[in-house]
């Protein structure tokens, strides 16, 4: 057993490094700003590059260059700084730019309160973008999380050449608690294809998949843009190329949504409750579990760890048996329709909180209770 002991923001950080990330730029912002300065003490050291913006729009400008001349690159914000990156995210989807994106939520709206928890962005990290094209969101609920699920983050984006989210939260990011590395398996690091041959064509791919990588400022000429283009990587307006694009950068990610599909679950013989939950309110939720054992009242859980894409067959094919599922969110509501547009007319049932308050296990004993 090698026991570590560090806050999630530390974790993801040295999730980063152990999947080759050697590229950060950031700007400070509570409660993600941990997650900077410890890339700030390690990239430099391995020959990795750390850069503060001087805001956040020029930092993901500096992540989006850095991406596209081959660099494995990490971002650190919280809601704020997401709502100044959306722009150019929408230009690392539209343009197939790996990138990982760490979100330490905190309470929104707006400025919100910046020592306070919540799951405020969930909504914001897929729909923030134009266009309405899939994106990657991937939840932790806690520090050994922060460091696998960055280690997944880099691998899908490699693989799928997108900007892939991590969905952690300040309390998740800032409490230190101690796990083992030991005791888990470690996914393979993943790297993107790189073209090979001759008569580079940036963005040819088969219908499912992403195309080939080569680096800007090399040997061979690559064309990047933000606008509407061809396989090609010119502008265009022809309608056939540009619903072939756009269905394509749906495919590749719906296509591979059942790898894409990380959860965990505790499923208990002869119990009719599901709580269905993700990030830090799964571990009240597993507190919550093991109380209602003791007084005779077993419930089964899901924990999601993948968001978006939304894992409908793992959600589905879990939920089949139970007559009663329950959804807790550290928010007002931000994934309950989906379980109900998955799970039609089963019974489902609710609690959200989201004034900077965690959620307790008593008060999901009291959901549970009060049928």
């Amino acid at each position: 057993m090698a026991l570590s002991f560090m806050e999630g923001n530390e974790a993801l950080a040295r999730g980063a490094m152990a999947a080759g990330c050697n590229f950060f730029a950031g700007y400070p912002i509570t409660p993600a700003t941990t997650i900077f300065s410890n890339m700030l003490k390690m990239l430099p050291p391995t020959g990795g590059i750390c850069i503060q913006g001087e805001d956040e729009i020029a930092s993901m400008g500096y992540c989006i260059g850095a991406a596209m001349a081959g660099k494995k690159v990490l971002t650190a914000t919280s809601g704020p700084g997401i709502s100044l990156y959306s722009e150019q995210v929408s230009f690392a989807i539209g343009s197939e730019i790996p990138l990982v994106i760490a979100d330490v939520q905190r309470l929104g709206p707006s400025t919100g309160s910046a020592t306070r928890g919540a799951d405020s962005d969930i909504q914001f990290l897929r729909w923030g973008a134009t266009a309405g094209v899939p994106v990657i969101v991937l939840a932790p609920k806690d520090a050994l999380d922060c460091y696998i699920l960055t280690i997944h983050a880099f691998n899908y984006a490699e693989q799928f050449r997108c900007p892939v989210f991590i969905a952690s939260n300040k309390e998740i990011g800032m409490t230190k608690e101690s796990f083992d590395l030991n005791s888990v398996t470690l996914p393979s690091l993943v790297e993107r294809t790189p073209y090979k041959g001759d008569n580079y064509i940036p963005f040819k791919a088969d219908p499912d998949k992403a195309p080939p990588f080569l680096p800007i400022g090399g040997k061979t000429l690559v064309r990047q843009t933000s606008s509407t283009h061809g396989p090609d990587g010119y502008i265009t307006i022809d309608p056939e190329i540009i619903a072939a694009n756009q269905q394509r950068l749906r495919t590749k990610l719906h296509a591979a949504r059942q790898q894409l599909s990380l959860y965990e679950k505790n499923l208990i013989p002869e119990t009719d409750t599901l709580i269905i939950s993700y990030g830090i309110t799964s571990r009240a939720v597993e507190d919550a579990a093991k109380i209602l054992a003791q007084k005779g009242q077993p419930i089964s859980t899901l924990s999601l760890k993948t968001l978006w894409p939304v894992p409908e067959q793992v959600i589905l094919k879990t939920a089949a048996n139970f007559k009663r599922v329950v959804v807790i969110e550290m928010n007002l509501g931000q994934y309950i329709n989906e379980i109900r547009r998955i799970l039609g007319g089963k019974k489902i049932d609710f609690y959200g909180q989201m004034n900077g308050v965690m959620i307790t296990p008593g008060k999901i004993m009291e959901v549970i209770e009060n049928e």
